[in-house]
């Protein structure tokens, strides 16, 4: 007679049933077996455990619509938040190569350098670089909540419909971070040399006309790599971001839900989805600002004409650089324009998804 555990590896060759995977989610989920007992049989029927694979782990098929759904309404919620905060964004990059093209210099407030740009550039000048801002999202935007609020689903389903762990929450959030991130590193090139370029020397200028003139014209001068400098960084920062914002505001929520005596029993009231935004707004810029100034200076960095040689040779050239020269402080330099960006835009999404998802499964008929 073949051994039980021979049996299964066949049946799970023959129906394809991921078991490794199971088994790995099973460990991280604390799931047992039940006990087995000396009177019960050791070996499982063929039929009962095909019904199990097809009743457990196959998900009902889903619509085209259904799938899409978390990739345009996150794409969308992103892309409308991103324009609303775009001028705190270019304040924020601004402030953050300040100490690289000013070095010895006092910062100035993101108050202060809007004004000075109204004032010198007009109106405007503050939204450079929106139209590369609105390509990042529409791929980046989409890609990162799309895939993290995919990747939770498929968790809950895999954990029979139960709330997963703020562990696996994470674990989604730095996968989806991460590939989202290795999708949209050119457009952030775009905008962030976008932002940046009026701050460089009159004759060192490239004066690019939009996004698509930014990218074209980068991997002409400097090759396509070049569109994925800085892709380290940003990969940290994409990870943190998504667990800082995405994941830290499911668990805020539960927690906020606590403190006002929310019951969430028809999801969470209105002032429990701003407190748990405000919060999610706070940790997501606190996780990633390290990284997202690493990030932007790679990004802007130019070769100096005199050396023929880029200012920072890597990641951690560019960290040791600003440790010696800005002290610990220097990798935080404007973080209040990074928070005021982060908050704001944290909160715009998480408020306006589920109106906006509301608005899809209405329009396409879609039930909840």
């Amino acid at each position: 007679e073949a051994h039980p555990a021979l049996t299964i590896h066949r049946l799970h060759s023959f129906i394809s049933i991921p078991l490794p995977t199971q088994l790995v989610f099973s460990l991280l989920t604390h799931q047992q077996s039940p006990p087995h007992t000396p009177h019960q049989s050791t070996s499982t029927p063929i039929s009962h455990l095909i019904h199990l694979h097809h009743s457990s782990t196959m998900p009902e098929s889903k619509s085209f619509a259904q799938i899409a759904e978390p990739f345009v309404c996150g794409g969308s919620a992103a892309t409308f938040a991103s324009i609303v905060i775009h001028p705190m964004d270019l304040a924020k990059v601004r402030m953050q190569l300040y100490g690289q093209l000013n070095p010895g210099k006092p910062v100035p407030g993101f108050t202060t350098l809007l004004t000075n740009m109204v004032k010198n550039d007009g109106i405007a000048s503050v939204y450079k670089g929106v139209d590369a801002a609105i390509g990042r999202q529409l791929v980046y935007g989409t890609a990162r909540i799309g895939l993290h609020r995919a990747i939770s689903d498929q968790m809950k389903e895999m954990n029979e419909g139960k709330p997963i762990s703020f562990l696996m929450k994470t674990l989604s959030g730095m996968m989806s971070g991460s590939i989202a991130v290795c999708i949209g590193t050119p457009f952030d090139i775009a905008l962030v040399r976008l932002q940046s370029d009026s701050m460089a020397p009159v004759g060192e200028r490239k004066n690019y006309k939009n996004v698509f003139d930014a990218l074209t014209r980068t991997v002409s001068e400097e090759g396509a790599g070049a569109l994925y400098k800085g892709l380290v960084p940003n990969i940290l920062r994409g990870m943190s971001m998504n667990v800082g914002m995405l994941a830290c505001y499911d668990q805020a929520k539960e927690t906020v839900g606590k403190l006002l005596n929310d019951p969430m029993v028809n999801g969470p009231a209105l002032t429990t989805q701003v407190g748990a935004s405000c919060v999610a707004g706070f940790t997501a810029a606190l996780f990633s600002m390290p990284f997202d100034l690493i990030k932007s200076r790679l990004m802007a960095q130019k070769v100096d004409p005199v050396t023929n040689k880029l200012p920072y040779s890597g990641v951690m050239d560019c960290a040791m650089q600003v440790l010696k020269k800005e002290g610990p402080k220097g990798f935080y330099s404007g973080f209040s324009a990074y928070y005021g960006r982060c908050a704001p835009h944290a909160m715009i999404i998480l408020l306006s998804i589920e109106s906006i998802t509301q608005g899809y499964r209405n329009v396409l008929g879609l039930q909840k």
